[in-house]
């Protein structure tokens, strides 16, 4: 064990070679213009030749480690990318989000909009991945903000909040699962805790950000000039208005969000026009079922025998695969069958979600193959000796690394997957109860989507749907985000000492 905590030549060629392959990663995707698979292989690849990996050996543990996560979570992120698809393509997205926002059939008081725009945000982006729900939430955010004439950056920062601190801190996302995955993490109680962090960390970055962005006269008329209802055209506030209660979005939409947007969201408009929006009993059981059933599994664990047949079935379709299937099969029938929307349309919907997963999961592979190579070189003993020597606690320096991987990669994905994979052997032999387990998880999740700039898909993406410039950006999605990762790890810190044996 003395031997673990020295610090030798041989480590610090590790970390110099692994700083040298993220700069070998950062500048293929960042100049190079290479698809981030293709940079994190060829970072691999140079990270085991300045280690003297032979690249047999590095190529094997590449794919490895690469089949190993999407066998854990690429059949998930899947079902999750079709049950996303219903929800967006059937118009419950749009449905439950209207009826939040209108109770009773009486417009909400305008200081009320950015908390249950954050609420509806929070709720539409459990089953969705963050674009998608963003290109669905769009049309909504202009209308609310031009029907109760308020500056669309104070109901848009709430809408961005609840979708992002969803995207990095509760599954079926597929940065928490990964972690989950990684670290041997309960599904129920990561659950529980990621909803409880997130829901400060939504305030913070949400509503109350919002506000004291918009107070500033250059964020004031921010996001009024864009492609869904251009400047020049007549009645533009009126048309808005209609698209947010229908839940129509335009059709010629641009921007990183372009292949989802053909998919799940050109769909929703087609569903809308041929009929009503589903009931909302039917919209909002469909999108919290997954999460219902994964919660029953959770207290049934706590609660039930396991010897009894009730446990056993919970358990069986709590298992976050099972919920999913589940929730997709009830979605089909439900949203689609019941209606009595045409079988081609609904099966069209299902497959148009699934192109746009391959450059995400060829992504996440990547990120599982990164690992492995850099665990098949001893790093792991490397980040143990860190751990020993660091003054931070374990979740702090879990959080710091993910930190450090999101500046690097631009890829939350990349940034859990990696973190998670060179964490988890630690995690042996250390008494950590399955609270604090979650915990890391959680930590690694606020890391990941610390301070996101220019090499983020996202950052760009907000960029151009609200037509702002750099600072702009830089102002409304990289703070928000910062607010949201340092939100979440001071709560993992507070919860930690409350989650031990």
């Amino acid at each position: 064990m003395h031997s673990l905590v020295v610090w030798g030549a041989h480590d610090t060629g590790l970390v110099l070679s692994c700083a040298f392959a993220l700069l070998v990663i950062i500048l293929a995707i960042s100049v190079a213009k290479l698809p981030p698979f293709l940079g994190i292989l060829i970072g691999a690849l140079v990270f085991s030749a300045t280690v003297g990996l032979a690249p047999a050996r590095a190529l094997t543990a590449f794919q490895a480690g690469a089949g190993k996560l999407l066998g854990d979570s690429g059949l998930i992120i899947a079902l999750g990318a079709l049950l996303g698809s219903m929800v967006a393509g059937s118009g419950a997205a749009a449905r439950l989000v209207h009826a939040l926002l209108n109770p009773g059939g009486r417009p909400l008081p305008v200081w009320l909009l950015p908390w249950c725009v954050a609420a509806a945000a929070m709720l539409v982006g459990l089953p969705l991945f963050f674009e998608v729900g963003l290109v669905i939430m769009l049309p909504l955010i202009l209308g609310i903000a031009r029907s109760a004439r308020q500056p669309v950056l104070r109901v848009a920062i709430p809408a961005l909040a609840g979708m992002t601190a969803l995207h990095a801190l509760v599954p079926p996302h597929p940065g928490p699962l990964i972690a989950i995955s990684a670290l041997h993490a309960s599904l129920g109680t990561t659950l529980l805790l990621g909803l409880l962090i997130a829901v400060p960390a939504v305030i913070l970055a949400g509503p109350l950000y919002g506000n004291l962005l918009t107070r500033y006269d250059a964020y004031r008329t921010i996001g009024e000039r864009n492609s869904l209802s251009p400047p020049n055209t007549p009645n533009a506030p009126e048309l808005a208005a209609e698209a947010a209660s229908a839940g129509q979005i335009n059709p010629d939409t641009t921007g990183p969000s372009a292949a989802l947007h053909s998919g799940s969201a050109a769909h929703s408009t087609r569903a809308n026009r041929q009929g009503t929006l589903p009931p909302l009993s039917a919209a909002a059981i469909t999108i919290l079922l997954p999460v219902l059933l994964m919660l029953a599994r959770t207290i049934s664990e706590l609660c039930l025998p396991q010897t009894t047949v009730a446990a056993h079935v919970l358990d069986t379709i709590g298992e976050p695969f099972m919920a999913l299937l589940i929730s997709v099969i009830f979605a089909v029938i439900v949203l689609g069958w019941v209606r009595r929307q045409p079988r081609a349309e609904i099966g069209r919907t299902l497959h148009d979600s699934l192109p746009p997963l391959a450059v995400l999961l060829l992504t996440i592979g990547a990120g599982g193959g990164l690992k492995q190579v850099l665990l098949s070189a001893g790093i792991a003993d490397t980040i143990s000796k860190v751990a020993v020597f660091s003054p931070f606690p374990f979740v702090v320096l879990a959080w710091l690394v993910a930190v450090c991987l999101r500046q690097a990669t631009g890829s939350a994905t990349v940034a859990t997957s990696t973190t998670a994979g060179l964490m988890a052997p630690l995690l042996g032999g250390m008494a950590f109860s399955p609270g604090q387990t979650s915990l890391i998880a959680l930590s690694i999740g606020s890391g990941s989507v610390f301070f996101c700039h220019v090499n983020d898909a996202g950052f760009w993406m907000v960029h151009e749907l609200f037509g702002l410039t750099l600072k702009q950006t830089v102002m409304v999605w990289s703070v928000l985000q910062t607010i949201v990762s340092v939100t979440g790890i001071v709560l993992c810190c507070v919860l930690w000492p409350m989650m031990g044996h």
